[in-house]
């Protein structure tokens, strides 16, 4: 009976985008914030042909959204708000979600937060810098997206050896052991809401799995995740009992 009672309870999420009023680039961002509030049961993107067609229409494919196209029956009329603002609706009274996740920066949909909170839905928030208050503030919880820098990308591991090993021609080149970026973001998001600053490496591994489920350290070059995240500098591992692994950010928590 217990086994089954934390995944009857499983929080069951929607995630509904304003295409017409938000950038691409903000939706992986997005799925890795759901990831951690339970599984994603619903994800839908809103917009005119223009948009859908055009800029969002890679983005919704590759990372399996259905795109509901809404026609603008008359010039100003913004008819993708009002289609996601009913389908929020329909789906928390069928039951079908329980947590909303609205990808926009227009204020137009605060009233839309606040009628899904007054029913007992959690609702978050993903938008831009210019996102005004009045949306944030009707959210359970707002985050902010800021493009990436450049930078920002995978890096290879620091070298552990500096003993050569001659490859033969017919051998496949091993891959190089790479540290994304993503994963540092992950145990920090995930590590700010325990009291420890710390995260089961298990758990780390299940929100990777539900951000990307094509996730796996061996596509970075990584025999399992353990060994990926001790290649990490601003990352720290902990063993507790057994062999239950935690990991935490290097400057934060402190080994006693």
């Amino acid at each position: 009976m217990a086994s089954n009672h934390s995944a009857d309870h499983e929080s069951r999420v929607a995630v509904l985008v304003d295409c017409d009023n938000t950038t691409p680039e903000i939706l992986e961002y997005a799925l890795r914030v759901v990831a951690q509030f339970g599984r994603v049961v619903l994800r839908r993107g809103y917009g005119n042909h223009a948009t859908l067609a055009n800029k969002w229409q890679e983005a919704l494919v590759r990372l399996a959204f259905t795109p509901c196209l809404q026609f603008q029956y008359a010039a100003g009329k913004n008819t993708s708000d009002i289609a996601l603002a009913l389908d929020a609706v329909e789906a928390l009274f069928d039951k079908r979600a329980d947590t909303f996740c609205l990808v926009t920066s227009d204020s137009d949909f605060a009233y839309l937060c606040r009628k899904l909170r007054e029913r007992g839905a959690t609702v978050h928030i993903v938008g831009e810098a210019k996102s005004p208050d009045a949306l944030r503030n009707a959210s359970d919880q707002f985050f902010e997206w800021t493009k990436p820098e450049p930078a920002e990308v995978e890096t290879p591991a620091p070298k552990t050896s500096a003993k050569k090993t001659e490859i033969k021609p017919e051998t496949p080149r091993p891959l190089p052991k790479l540290r994304p970026k993503f994963v540092v973001d992950a145990v920090t998001m995930l590590a700010n809401d325990t009291s420890e600053g710390k995260v089961s490496i298990s758990m780390l591994g299940s929100y990777l799995k539900r951000a990307d489920p094509s996730f796996t350290p061996k596509k970075y070059g990584h025999s399992s995740l353990l060994n990926m995240l001790k290649t990490y500098e601003l990352l720290k591992l902990q063993q507790g009992a057994g062999e239950h692994w935690f990991v935490h950010l290097a400057s934060g928590l402190q080994d006693v």
